[in-house]
């Protein structure tokens, strides 16, 4: 992150310190950031006449920076908001914010700059790999086969056919397997290494890829990722296809990329496994539901002890009060 003095953000937005200063009072005042977050001393060396005098100065991150940036006036800082205000927008429009030209150009060694390509990389494979994107980029492309038809329950049972191979040849397990497997109302957030946001829901527990580890999620989205750009590949390419023979395609890219190839469906189906799962859940809802309970028991005991504590000591300090001034 960045970190400047009151002093050099006052430079940076072309504006004086104690307008800087004002802005950063106001920002704590407001609640919007705090100190203990924002705000660090660090010892710094300068120049005084002769001397080198070592002096901590009050340094503010990269968050005060941007907030006190939107409330300057200045021509500088009206720049920076046109230019955060594009940023924020696109994110809103499109989910998404890029900076191509620093992506394109990375640091070079022992650069003090960060490159967060790795990371993106990762990122974009995991979303390329979820289960419902992953559908639909599928669906695309299978799209071009000869005897394609959405609407016939052939079709369901290929996608799942297709997603079962896939999670076989990173964990030697198909989705339903995964879930049958791993579904458990006893541990802890019921087997779950990832969901949506919050506490776990029933719609987490009926996707394979929550119960896998960090090291199998990278090496399914990984494979997951390589399969479509060769099947995009394919259907580019606008050769004639059957459904049966996408099958055939990537039991021979899994073989080929040295992956485990599953034969068939698996023993568990899709039903049965999501079964199991939504009962699980319902045992862990009871459980979890039972435990809040008494957490909420325990607080409501305490917060009463305290009361009681508290009145006590306000009896004993009015019994003291009126015991002096009867002496007096």
């Amino acid at each position: 992150t960045v970190w400047l003095t009151q002093p050099l953000m006052a430079e940076l937005f072309q504006t004086t310190q104690q307008n800087i200063s004002q802005h950063i009072r106001n920002v704590f005042e407001e609640g919007e950031l705090t100190p203990e977050a924002t705000h660090k001393k660090f010892l710094s060396v300068r120049r005084e006449g002769k001397r080198d005098v070592r002096r901590a100065l009050d340094f503010y991150n990269l968050d005060m920076i941007i907030s006190v940036g939107y409330r300057v006036k200045s021509l500088i800082a009206t720049r920076f908001r046109i230019w955060a205000t594009h940023q924020l927008k696109e994110y809103i429009i499109k989910g998404f914010v890029m900076d191509d030209e620093r992506l394109k150009n990375p640091p070079v060694k022992d650069s003090a700059v960060p490159d967060y390509f790795d990371e993106l990389l990762a990122r974009i494979r995991d979303i390329r790999a979820s289960e419902r994107r992953m559908y639909l980029r599928v669906k695309e492309i299978f799209a071009i086969a000869v005897d394609y038809e959405p609407s016939w329950p052939e079709t369901t049972k290929f996608f799942s056919v297709i997603q079962n191979k896939l999670h076989f040849s990173a964990t030697g397990m198909t989705a339903g397997e995964l879930i049958q497997s791993h579904a458990n109302h006893l541990l802890p957030n019921m087997g779950l290494t990832s969901w949506k946001v919050g506490e776990v829901r029933k719609t987490d527990v009926t996707t394979a890829k929550n119960y896998l580890n960090e090291e199998e999620i990278d090496e399914l989205n990984r494979i997951v990722v390589m399969w479509l750009d060769f099947a995009e590949d394919q259907a580019k390419r606008r050769k004639q296809v059957f459904m049966k023979d996408w099958e055939q395609k990537l039991d021979e890219f899994l073989r080929f990329n040295e992956r485990k190839v599953f034969p068939n469906a698996g023993e568990v189906s899709k039903q049965d496994a999501e079964g199991h799962a939504k009962a699980e859940y319902e045992r862990f809802e009871i459980r979890r539901r039972a435990y809040k309970e008494s957490i909420g028991e325990a607080e409501i005991i305490k917060q009463l002890e305290e009361a009681v504590k508290e009145s006590k000591q306000q009896g004993e300090s009015r019994g003291a009060s009126d015991k002096e001034r009867k002496q007096r």
